[in-house]
């Protein structure tokens, strides 16, 4: 990511996984520049750039990079398995590598670059107690005590999956809510929505904490693979139709690998004068 002679401003990468957007700022080689405020700001989709997430970039002492996300509405996210993918997309396309450490707060996660050119990045094991998940109190994660029987599985971040006859029919934005904010979430919760269409295959829709509707989660895909397999309803390699594309998760004694596609949609800079009137 270099900046142009005579462009002022920070410079940013879009990209996108599934569908699921991104904005990229690289801060290797400068302080943190990004706030929950800042964060806001760029995610608005008509005085900003617009993004589900927000991915900064940053020295990783003990793996290839750092990394840190916002949600549009500027509140921190602990994993995001998509964002996670297209930076290490760049970074192999950086270093010639194709397996390669990011650091987040979910831990160090490996990534690969798949012979097709996907990338693949292990999310780590699903976290399955209530207490680090988390929940409120002491539950049944398998059968949650809320409308739709869901279960609650923990990526990093926390996840609310239901399995419904039609995911193409539930009205995510009166639904997904109500999930994200009750109770039993502290920290409130992604929201996923899954049908079976076929053996180890489910149709996937997503309401993301922070942010709303998506058109991909990566977290949310291995939850909700995790949630399938628990639920007697899947094996441990899922296939997941989202309404961005496809991706691919297996559940393996190593942790929980999510696949697919990234796309590097265009490089931008963010002017000088936002940033200095939002300092």
């Amino acid at each position: 990511m270099t900046r142009e002679p005579g462009l002022g401003g920070l410079p940013f990468l879009k990209m996108h996984g599934a569908g699921n957007d991104f904005i990229i700022i690289d801060a290797r080689e400068r302080a943190s520049v990004v706030t929950a405020e800042l964060a806001r700001l760029l995610g608005d989709r008509h005085r900003g750039v617009g993004f589900d997430q927000l991915a900064e970039v940053r020295s990783g002492d003990d793996a290839d990079v750092g990394l840190a996300f916002w949600n549009a509405d500027g509140s921190q996210a602990e994993a995001c398995g998509n964002a996670t993918r297209c930076v290490a997309d760049l970074v192999m396309a950086e270093t010639g590598k194709t397996d390669l450490t990011l650091r987040t707060a979910r831990g160090v996660l490996q990534a690969l670059r798949r012979p097709d050119g996907r990338v693949s990045v292990n999310m780590g094991q699903p976290q399955l107690g209530w207490q680090d998940i988390p929940l409120a109190h002491a539950v049944d994660t398998r059968r949650l005590p809320l409308d739709g029987d869901p279960v609650a599985v923990g990526m990093g971040n926390p996840h609310c999956v239901r399995f419904v006859p039609d995911a193409e029919a539930v009205p995510l934005e009166t639904v997904g809510p109500v999930h994200e904010h009750d109770p039993l979430y502290p920290l409130r919760t992604n929201v996923e929505f899954a049908s079976l269409t076929a053996p180890d295959r489910l149709r996937l829709r997503v309401w993301e904490r922070g942010t709303g509707i998506t058109l991909a989660c990566g977290s949310g895909a291995c939850a909700t693979a995790v949630a399938a397999h628990l639920r007697g309803l899947t094996g441990r390699q899922v296939t997941l139709d989202v309404d961005g594309g496809v991706l691919e998760v297996d559940w393996r004694d190593d942790g929980v690998w999510l696949t697919g596609p990234v796309v590097h949609v265009f490089d931008g800079w963010i002017n000088t004068e936002m940033l200095a009137a939002h300092a």
